[in-house]
């Protein structure tokens, strides 16, 4: 039996190394504004238009993006499929999809009653959204809001925060709910707990060497 083979499927064309993504992050921010592929949306806002740099290499993205009452400046996508092989390339088993949507949108200011909001779209979004089979490992909905500055209250409510539903007591997967809220300004972020955007939002800080792409951000929820 061979080791178990993972491609990130989206929208876009996906190198044939599944490791390209990774490796061509460059640590220069501005350098990635430079080589934007067409299909990479540009913003206006300065802070927005960088954070996509540093998404576009893992997510589709989609600009003035709404759904339902709320609407976002930006929005991505990935998927990823998981698959075993057994002796022969064509003869796969064990396959299964995960998903993540991120939301993205500047405002004034924050409250919480805001975030719990997010968090209720999440969990309609999840029962619309979700196709719940065997095949279903994993969907995120990760919701950024940026700001001038950070309310202790919210601060407080976003680092502490959780949210993961099982989906029939784990044979369907699981969803879960992200929340993050940066004021650049300040060069100043909150992140939930198991949120993982903080990269792609600080972007005062240069882009580690090795950014965990969408193989080795699998290898991490597989591995709890």
């Amino acid at each position: 039996m061979s080791d178990e083979g993972v491609r990130a499927d989206a929208e876009r064309d996906v190198p044939d190394d599944p490791d390209a993504a990774e490796r061509d992050v460059p640590d220069d921010p501005d350098a990635a504004e430079r080589d934007v592929p067409d299909d990479v949306p540009h913003w206006d806002d300065e802070y927005v238009d960088r954070v996509s740099d540093r998404l576009m290499f893992n997510y589709d993205l989609e600009r003035d993006y709404r759904v339902d009452a709320e609407s976002f400046d930006l929005y991505g996508h990935l998927e990823i499929h998981t698959q075993k092989k057994f002796f022969h390339p064509a003869i796969t088993y064990g396959h299964h999809e995960s998903y993540e949507h991120l939301f993205l949108r500047r405002a004034d200011g924050v409250r919480v009653a805001t975030l719990e909001r997010l968090v209720a779209l999440a969990t309609d979004l999840a029962d619309r959204w979700i196709e719940a089979d065997e095949e279903h490992y994993a969907t995120e909905f990760t919701f950024v809001v940026v700001v001038p500055e950070i309310p202790d209250d919210v601060r407080e409510f976003v680092a502490s925060f959780t949210d993961r539903t099982m989906l029939k007591y784990g044979y369907n997967g699981y969803y879960e709910t992200h929340l993050a809220v940066v004021a650049p300004d300040e060069e100043d972020v909150v992140t939930s707990k198991r949120a993982d955007v903080a990269d792609a939002l600080t972007v005062w800080e240069p882009i580690d060497a090795a950014p965990p792409g969408p193989l080795e951000r699998l290898k991490r929820r597989l591995l709890g």
